[in-house]
């Protein structure tokens, strides 16, 4: 099949540069900022704060299914959840597995009691809660430090998802090239100047439609991203397994042959190269990032190699400090893949260059010779680690990340303080546990595939998903389908995005002015401090996305996490334990969050790298963050006084008139 040139020429050159997809994503845009400003009109009267950051707590099982799907499936999810499974194969299935029954445990486990104990301190955000509950300032400020702490990293993620989704879809864009190269004459090389385009643009939009239409409108757009979502991997999955099964054998079915197809391959080098021209006289177009080489083979009958020029921050540090003419690069070393990037890349791929020199550098894991199937069995390939991708004792730290510790995401938390009664919970766990099978299960499938069908992201493969969207809207004749296909990642960036924001600008405001420095601020005040915050900190997250990390779902694992180690003990001891005092749940979640961070500096010695941690007995962070974390809190609990018993009536004695959900 001949493909379009979409990783090295912009895709949307024809028509003067403006292509059907592009129309469909705008259509989307639009109908984000209506419902953002729709809300802000419809706003209740009554209090400001808990409609801008609660929504008087009147969700119902729509709304409050969606918006904490929707939150939940973040960036990670569309982002760099497809590019692990790109990386490492089919072992992703048992990776994200128990991520299924995360409703079940987070609705289900603290959902109602939560709900409650809000309700009845009036609390508006999770600090308000742990504030009230324990009757301690101090622990309140604590709990706001560590949301805005690792909230601030995963919104750099976040902004960084968005803005290369934009990338993608913008890529030859008449107005849009304009600005990329006014940006570059101005800027000179320290940026990507089409990535800090985009930047600004996801940037200010989001910021933008939050802070003027606050919980509601996040709300509402959650709906309508949570429904795009869903439907863009609907789509997805059959034209991937349409354009796979093209190729198939017949009587062999698309997944059978995707299947077999990545038990032939091997994973690909990376390493620094130089290259010569070798055309005539001399003349070749010099290399580019994104350029295909083919060397001959140096002996008769021998396979010709196939390189790829990346980016040299894909590279360890020691090669990336190469000058000139060393170039970063990326060799496939499967046959299979081989042919897959001549046919798609056509007479793109460069035969009029001589290898002069070469040092390369095989996965850890999965790269020995004549091995098969590293990307269909378990523990999967792995760049850096020789014990694979996942092994045994990861897989059970997932678990437990995925389904238990996902109850201690405070985002969550504000969406369980917000439904109407207990019947939409219950309706609610089971609408959510669908939709998270209606993704993720499909989502291992797609990317499979795209191994199968894109060889040669890997040293990108943050990009997977909206590279794989336009290459299966290109090659069905529905370019214009693209534009809803790039959407729905990029609605579930925008969703948590916007609810990331109110968090920390609620805690702000709230937690901290409203408590502890003015009891007294009004309401007119509030009201424009809470849209002060909320740009303040958008920009800020926005300036930190410049120069971002390389790959997303690190950084979402470590906010993930780390969130979970310091906030799960503390909450379940807080709404189930009357004899929890604050001493106890201040202790554990210290005690998480210096347990879990310990273990990430300890891979900048142990790995060379923060988001490669130490691993004690090859645990995850996250098995011991939560140990420590429950276990501190339970021993000093019983080491130090009982809570006032009016705390202790208050919170988990039947008030005469229930109020509870």
């Amino acid at each position: 099949m001949s493909l379009p040139p979409i990783f090295n020429i912009p895709f949307l050159a024809e028509a003067g540069g403006v292509s059907p997809a592009l129309f469909t994503f705008l259509g989307y845009t639009a109908a984000v900022f209506s419902l953002a400003v729709i809300a802000n009109y419809l706003r209740k009267d009554g209090n400001f704060l808990s409609e801008y950051f609660l929504g008087n707590r009147g969700l119902g099982v729509w709304a409050f299914a969606l918006t904490f799907a929707a939150t939940s499936a973040s960036g990670g999810s569309f982002t760099g959840f497809p590019s692990k499974i790109y990386s490492h194969g089919w072992i992703l299935g048992l990776w994200i597995g128990s991520y299924i029954i995360f409703p079940i445990c987070t609705m289900g486990f603290i959902g109602k009691r939560l709900n409650q104990v809000a309700r009845r301190s009036g609390a508006i955000t999770v600090p308000d809660v742990i504030r009230d509950r324990f009757r301690s300032a101090g622990f309140g400020l604590l709990a706001v430090a560590l949301i805005v702490f690792f909230m601030s990293f995963n919104l750099i993620a976040q902004f960084k998802a968005g803005s290369l989704m934009l990338k993608t879809l913008l890529s030859g864009v008449g107005v849009f090239e304009s600005g990329v190269t006014f940006l570059r004459d101005s800027i000179g090389g320290s940026v990507d100047p089409a990535y800090l385009l985009c930047l600004c643009g996801f940037g200010l939009a989001v910021i933008a439609y939050t802070t003027y239409g606050g919980f509601q409108a996040v709300v509402w757009t959650d709906v309508m991203q949570g429904i795009v979502m869903v439907l863009g991997v609907i789509i997805m999955l059959p034209l991937a397994l349409y354009l796979v099964g093209k190729d198939a054998p017949e009587g062999v079915g698309s997944l059978e042959y995707a299947t077999s197809r990545m038990v032939d391959m091997s994973p690909p080098r990376r390493g620094a190269a130089v290259f010569q021209p070798g055309g005539p006289e001399g003349n070749s177009a010099p290399l580019g990032e994104g350029s295909w080489i083919r060397i001959p083979g140096s002996d008769e009958g021998a396979e010709a190699r196939l390189f790829k020029v990346i980016p040299k921050l894909a590279l360890e540090e020691r090669l990336r400090k190469r000058g000139e003419p060393w170039v970063a690069v990326l060799e496939i070393t499967s046959p299979g893949d081989r042919s897959q990037v001549i046919e798609n890349q056509g007479d793109r791929v460069r035969s009029d260059f001589i290898l002069e020199d070469l040092e390369l550098q095989g996965y850890a894991y999965g790269a020995e010779d004549g091995r098969k199937g590293v990307y269909v069995t378990g523990p999967g390939p792995s760049p850096s680690s020789d014990a694979g991708f996942l092994p045994l004792s990861l897989v059970i730290s997932f678990f437990f990340m995925w389904a238990i510790s996902g109850s201690g995401q405070p985002a969550s938390m504000v969406r369980l303080m917000a439904f109407n009664n207990t019947v939409t919970l219950r309706r609610s766990i089971f609408t959510v546990a669908v939709y998270y099978s209606l993704i993720y299960f499909p989502l291992v499938i797609i990317f499979c595939c795209a191994r199968v069908l894109m060889p040669g992201m890997d040293a990108e493969s943050d990009r997977i998903m909206p590279a794989m969207a336009v290459f299966l809207t290109e090659n069905v004749g529905a370019g214009w389908l693209a534009g809803l296909l790039i959407a729905a990642p990029f609605a579930a960036v925008m969703s948590t995005v916007d609810s990331f924001l109110l968090m920390i600008s609620s805690g702000l405001v709230r937690d901290i002015y409203q408590r502890n420095i003015n009891p007294e601020a009004s309401e007119l005040r509030l009201k424009r401090l809470s849209y002060l915050f909320t740009l303040l900190v958008g920009g800020a997250a926005l300036l930190g996305a410049v120069n971002p990390p390389q790959f997303l779902q690190d950084i979402i694992v470590y906010t993930g996490s780390g969130l979970a180690a310091c906030f799960l003990a503390p909450v379940v001891y807080a709404i189930y334990w009357p004899r929890s005092n604050v001493e106890g749940c201040m202790a554990g979640m210290l005690g998480g969050f210096i347990s879990h961070l310990s273990m990430y500096v300890g891979g900048i010695f142990a790995n060379g790298s923060f988001f490669r941690p130490y691993r004690l007995m090859d645990f995850d962070p996250i098995i011991v963050g939560l140990l420590v974390s429950f276990l501190a809190g339970y021993l000093v609990t019983l080491r130090t006084p009982p809570p006032p018993e009016d705390l202790v009536r208050k919170y988990f004695y039947k008030p005469e008139a229930s109020t509870g959900a």
